[in-house]
C-alpha cells in the first residue's frame, strides 16, 4: 500500500511540475538567453577594451619614439591624437607628453595646455598637482611671485605628493622677485622637512647663502 501511495505522489509531483514548466518555461528560457547574451556581451566588452588599450600602447610608444627622434612636432601631433581617443589611462599620460612635446616651441601655451589638465578634475588628483607643477615649471622665469604662490602654495602643504618642488619653486620665484621673507619662508620649510631629497636640500643651502644675512635687531 505504501507503494502505491509513493507512486500517486510521485505522478502527482510530476503533473504539478509539467504545469509549471507549461505555464513559466517561456519565462525560464528567456531568462537563460538573457543571462547568455549578457555574459557574451561583457566578454565582448572586455575584448574591445583590450584592444583599444593595446593599440592606444603602441601608438604611445610609437609618439615616444618621435620624440626621441627630436620630432617634436609630430611626436605632439600623434600625443594630441592619442588624448582625443585613447583609453582614459593613456589619455591622460599622452595630454601630459603633448604638452611636454609643445614646451619646446611655445612654453607659454604648453603651460596653457597643463592649466587645462589641472582644471580637468576627471583625471585625478596627483595627475592634477603634477600638471601644476609643470607649468609652474614653465613660467618660473616670468610669473609674478604672486602668480607662482597662487599655483603652488597648496602643492606646498606637508604631506602634498610634490611639495619639495613646489617649495623649491616658491623660493626661486620669491628671490627672482626681490622678496626676501618669501624667499627664507619657503627655505627654512624645505630645511625643516625630514623628507626633503639629498639634491635639493643641497640647491636650497646654496640659495640660502646668496641671501643676505637677516638685520638684528
Amino acid at each position: 500500500m505504501s507503494e502505491l501511495f509513493n507512486e500517486v505522489d510521485e505522478e502527482v509531483r510530476r503533473e504539478q511540475l509539467k504545469k509549471l514548466w507549461d505555464k513559466y518555461s517561456i519565462y525560464f528560457i528567456a531568462l537563460m538567453v538573457l543571462v547568455v547574451a549578457a555574459v557574451g556581451g561583457w566578454r565582448g566588452y572586455q575584448y574591445l577594451e583590450a584592444r583599444k588599450a593595446a593599440e592606444a600602447g603602441a601608438a604611445f610608444e610609437k609618439a615616444v619614439e618621435l620624440s626621441e627622434q627630436d620630432k617634436h612636432a609630430d611626436a605632439e601631433k600623434a600625443f594630441t591624437e592619442l588624448a582625443a581617443t585613447a583609453p582614459s589611462g593613456y589619455r591622460t599620460l599622452a595630454r601630459l607628453r603633448a604638452a611636454a612635446e609643445a614646451a619646446s616651441r611655445d612654453p607659454k601655451a604648453a603651460a596653457k595646455m597643463y592649466d587645462d589638465i589641472a582644471a580637468d578634475r576627471s583625471v585625478g588628483g596627483e595627475w592634477q598637482d603634477l600638471a601644476k607643477i609643470r607649468a609652474a615649471g614653465l613660467l618660473l622665469d616670468s610669473a609674478s611671485y604672486a602668480d607662482m604662490q597662487q599655483r603652488l602654495e597648496p602643492s606646498a602643504a606637508p604631506k602634498s605628493t610634490f611639495r619639495h618642488s613646489a617649495r623649491e619653486m616658491l623660493a626661486l620665484s620669491a628671490w627672482r622677485n626681490n622678496d626676501l621673507t618669501a624667499a627664507r619662508k619657503w627655505l627654512d620649510a624645505i630645511d625643516g622637512d625630514g623628507e626633503t631629497p639629498p639634491g635639493l636640500r643641497s640647491r636650497a643651502e646654496a640659495l640660502q647663502a646668496l641671501l643676505p644675512p637677516v638685520a638684528k635687531s
